[in-house]
């Protein structure tokens, strides 16, 4: 379970405190204003200690631009959410075994035959994709508290020989319907789990996490035994 959009490490602690597995710091984006500096970000990750993995999450293509961030603030992963080529993410495996990497799936609409293909390419490169949703009135991908059509999300996730993490528009409200409609490997909030003041609201990410454990643990059970 990833919670992205992190200010400082206050909020980092509550995220470890309710449960969370991978904290997201999204950084060298396109649309939205980074939610903390990297010198901040680098003490989070110090705070985090294996309690919880780290997570770039950047817009960046290259990737000696994206080892110099990850090198400088030591994240063990990468949520790549640009438009990178597949052969770029091949170089940045290739540089790079040991570090964490995975391919947002932007779902645009009836895009799922597009999605599909970039599955194929990328899957051999990375360890995980995300799928998130596009906000045609910003251009923004992702973090936009937008759901998208989750029967897309599906179909890739039966379709990916990867995990797949569902985002987009997730909220304590109705992580369980999308869990159940997906089943998706993990998922991922961000404006959803906010207060008014744009920070992560204790209570809303304790109800989260909650749910989706449910959840999780309710579409386990109904998957048939294996012979």
């Amino acid at each position: 379970m990833q919670i992205a959009g992190v200010h400082d490490v206050d909020e980092a602690e509550l995220l470890i405190d309710c449960g969370v597995d991978f904290v997201g710091l999204p950084m060298v984006l396109a649309h939205h204003a980074e939610d903390c500096s990297r010198d901040e970000a680098a003490r989070i990750v110090e705070a985090l200690n294996g309690r919880a993995e780290s997570v770039l999450i950047t817009y960046l293509d290259e990737p000696a631009a994206i080892l110099a961030l990850v090198s400088s603030v030591g994240f063990g992963w990468v949520q790549l959410h640009g438009d990178i080529p597949a052969a770029q993410v091949a170089e940045l495996r290739r540089r790079a075994p040991a570090l964490g990497l995975a391919k947002s799936l932007v779902v645009r609409g009836d895009d799922l035959a597009s999605l599909a293909s970039a599955v194929d390419a990328y899957a051999p490169h990375v360890d995980a994709f995300l799928t998130d949703s596009f906000d045609p009135e910003t251009g923004a991908e992702g973090a936009t508290g937008r759901t998208h059509d989750w029967s897309i999300s599906s179909a890739l996730a039966a379709r990916s020989p990867r995990p797949l993490v569902l985002a987009g528009g997730l909220t304590p409200d109705n992580v369980r319907e999308a869990i159940q409609n997906v089943r998706p490997a993990a998922v991922d909030a961000h404006t959803g789990v906010e207060g008014p003041d744009g920070r992560k609201d204790a209570e809303r990410v304790r109800r989260f996490v909650e749910e989706a454990r449910a959840a999780f643990s309710e579409t386990r059970k109904a998957e048939p035994a294996k012979p």
